[in-house]
Formats: structure tokens, C-alpha cells, sequence
């Protein structure tokens, strides 16, 4: 355990926060010294074709110890965190046999983790908790993640007598900002299918996630002085705000669960000549996915209409659904849920309300489930890690490796 939290606590230390207005890859200059180190370490347990190439993405192998064909599986991380808060200056609290009541975070800010509001902390009773210190987020997504796999791979190097293939990793930058897989080399990667330690809480296994899309409606509004404004003024807020009310109320993200999709509104600002609305658009069914992006588009067309085409529309998709590629293949999901249910962990299978490395990867050839890590309330000052989480998170690694071998 605290071979773990030692390591654990190495990454976390380490700002490696994404910046989604940079171009550049990795987005900030400071991902370097995490992904530095994490090379370093790679080749010090004992791994071999250790690289990483311009653009700080990791690769490395564990070479195969059995004579019969076995095939080449993968397991990935990313390494940067998110930019909704703070990751500088990180200070851990390693809360040891954890009572079940509030953990004070911060006592000069009066930061509370409460078990009333977050009850899932009461599943992790008598259990080492890994908290912030309330002014910071704590950095488990992903770097929970990073810790299990090159904590499985230094044991499976350790204990040769534990059979597997060819297990390649992969360690990513910005994730967090939806590029963690734009120059993922799948071809150098080699594997046939791999896993992001990338999920939530002890047993999540995941194999759906949204379809998404993100608009941009830009409104040219014109200004006239308010007391002649009769018949002339086109107010370009006002229009934003129609656009915003025809979307349907009660499918936004504070009321859905589950495999329900919505619309988000995220950004809007403004004035009487030009306002901007952003949104982003996600289902899990693509025939509703479609339904929504076709919503948006029938009604930038209703106000062009009533307002002289002063609406333009900017609709991308961003990710779809990786069930659909993963399907094909699902002994992969069912060798994950074997790993889980061989060390006593009930897998929770759900859809992942968000996206993930292993959606665009699924699509780019590389069908990627996705694992827990163990960490709860990511990216903000309630993120936390019970250990023995992470634990498990690494023996469920080496069970698959095992499996792989065995079938």
C-alpha cells in the first residue's frame, strides 16, 4: 500500500494541467515533467522499448514469457489534468482508517468533505483515503490510473511466474481537453485491443459513452438608438436567448442520468450587435444524437428566417459511441469483467456519461473498454482516492494479463 501511495503522490505533486486555447501538443510545456519522469521510471522496473516521441506520447512493452502465440493487449492513461481546476501545488491528506465522518479539507476555508453530501466516501469505511487539501484538485483522473498500470507492470516483471503476452502501455497528454488520442501512433501501439484505466469508482467497466457533437451560433444583431429602435433594431441577445429557450428544458444535464442525452448550454455572452452561444450535444443513441444536431439546425434556420439570416451556425461532431466498435469484440469486455469477478469485485457495467481516449481510439482501429481507476469527484477540491481502490485496480491488470495468456 504505501509502495502506492508513494508513487501515487510522485505524480499528483506534479502540475500537468491541459490548456484547451494552446495548439500546441502537449498543450503545456509543463506536461513535459511528469511525462520525463514517468520514461525514467518505465525503464527502471525493467520495461523495454521505452519511448516517447515529440509530442510527449509514452509507449512501452512487457515483453511475452509464454512459447504459444498470445495476443498483444494494451493499457492507457493520461497524464494531464483538468483545466476547470486548479492542479498547482498539490497537497495530499492520506486519511488512514477513514471513520465514515466529514474529512476537513481546509479548516482556515471552512472546506468540508462530507460524507452526507458525498455518500459514496461511507462505501470506503476503515479504508486509506487520498484527499486534497481544499485548494486544489487532487489529479486521480488520471493519474490514479497511471499509478496501477506501472504498478502492475513492475509486479508482473517481479513475479515471472506469472504467465502473459506481449502487454504494451500507453501514456497520454491532454485528455482532458479531447486530444488525448489526435496523434496516438495505433499502428506503432501494436496492440489488438487495449483498456484506459480512465473509470471512477472500484468496479466501473465501461464500453458506451456519448455521442457528441459542439455548436457555436453566432447572432449579428443591429443597433439603433432605442427611442427610433422601432422596426430597425435587431438585438442580438435577445435572439441568443430565443435560440437558448427552444431547446427543450428539461434535457440538460442537471436533470438527465443514465443513457439520457442533452443539450448544454456552457457559454453565451453578448450585445445588442453580436452575441455568441456555445452548446455542446450528446446521446447515446446515434439516431437521437442525429435528432438533436438536426434540432439545432432547424432552429438556426427558424430565426434566419424571422431575422434576415443574421444567425450563423458552426456544428462539429466531436466523438461517438464506442459500443459500436467494441461490440464486435466483446470477449474483451467479458475478459474484464472475468478479471473483476475472480478477485471479488462486482463489475459495474454502465454508460459513461462523457467521453474518453478509448472512444476515438475504439474508432481509429484500437477497441478500448474503459476500467475503473478509483478516484471519485474528479476536477474540482472534493477529488479523492480510497487506496485500496487502487489495489484493486492493479490486480484486476495482472488478472486480465493472465486471462489473456490462459485463453
Amino acid at each position: 500500500m504505501q509502495h502506492i501511495i508513494d508513487r501515487f503522490i510522485s505524480y499528483i505533486t506534479i502540475d500537468t494541467q491541459s490548456d484547451s486555447s494552446s495548439e500546441t501538443t502537449p498543450s503545456t510545456e509543463k506536461q513535459w515533467n511528469l511525462a520525463n519522469k514517468l520514461v525514467d521510471e518505465l525503464r527502471a522496473i525493467g520495461l523495454s522499448d521505452v519511448t516517447i516521441d515529440e509530442n510527449a506520447y509514452i509507449m512501452a512493452t512487457l515483453p511475452s514469457n509464454v512459447e504459444h502465440d498470445v495476443p498483444t493487449i494494451g493499457f492507457i492513461s493520461h497524464f494531464d489534468t483538468s483545466p476547470d481546476f486548479s492542479g498547482t501545488n498539490v497537497k495530499p491528506q492520506v486519511i488512514k482508517n477513514y471513520d465514515g465522518k466529514d474529512i476537513v479539507l481546509n479548516k482556515e476555508e471552512n472546506i468540508i468533505l462530507s460524507s452526507s453530501y458525498f455518500d459514496d466516501l461511507l462505501q470506503y469505511i476503515g479504508q486509506t483515503i487520498i484527499t486534497t487539501d481544499g485548494t486544489t484538485l487532487l489529479g486521480a483522473d488520471d493519474k490514479a490510473g497511471i499509478t496501477e498500470i506501472v504498478t502492475a507492470m513492475e509486479y508482473l516483471v517481479n513475479h515471472p511466474e506469472i504467465k502473459h503476452g506481449t502487454i504494451r502501455i500507453g501514456f497520454t497528454p491532454d485528455e482532458e481537453i479531447g486530444r488525448g488520442a489526435h496523434k496516438f501512433d495505433v499502428e506503432k501501439f501494436g496492440a489488438e485491443w487495449a483498456y484506459t484505466m480512465d473509470g471512477s469508482q472500484i468496479g466501473e467497466l465501461e464500453y458506451e459513452n456519448f455521442n457528441a457533437a459542439g455548436a457555436k451560433i453566432t447572432i449579428k444583431g443591429k443597433s439603433v438608438h432605442p427611442g427610433y429602435a422601432k422596426g430597425k433594431m435587431v438585438n442580438a441577445v435577445l435572439i441568443a436567448n430565443k435560440i437558448i429557450n427552444e431547446l427543450p428544458k428539461h434535457e440538460i444535464p442537471e436533470e438527465t442520468d443514465g443513457r439520457d442525452g442533452f443539450f448544454h448550454v456552457h457559454h453565451m455572452e453578448g450585445e445588442i450587435e453580436n452575441a455568441t452561444v456555445e452548446l455542446i450535444i450528446r446521446d447515446h443513441d446515434l439516431r437521437r444524437f442525429n435528432e438533436r444536431k438536426e434540432l439545432v439546425e432547424a432552429i438556426v434556420k427558424k430565426y434566419n428566417h424571422e431575422f434576415d439570416n443574421c444567425v450563423a451556425l458552426e456544428l462539429k461532431d466531436q466523438y461517438f459511441n464506442m459500443k459500436e466498435k467494441v461490440k464486435p469484440v466483446f470477449h474483451i469486455v467479458e475478459t474484464a469483467k472475468k478479471a473483476m469477478e475472480d478477485i471479488g469485485i462486482k463489475p459495474i457495467i454502465k454508460p459513461i456519461r462523457g467521453g474518453t481516449d478509448g472512444s476515438q481510439l475504439s474508432y481509429m482501429g484500437l477497441p478500448c473498454p474503459n476500467i475503473f481507476a478509483g478516484g471519485h469527484n474528479f476536477h474540482g477540491k472534493y477529488e479523492y482516492v480510497p487506496v485500496e481502490s487502487m489495489q484493486k485496480a492493479v490486480e484486476v491488470i495482472v488478472r486480465i494479463c493472465q486471462l489473456t495468456a490462459h485463453q
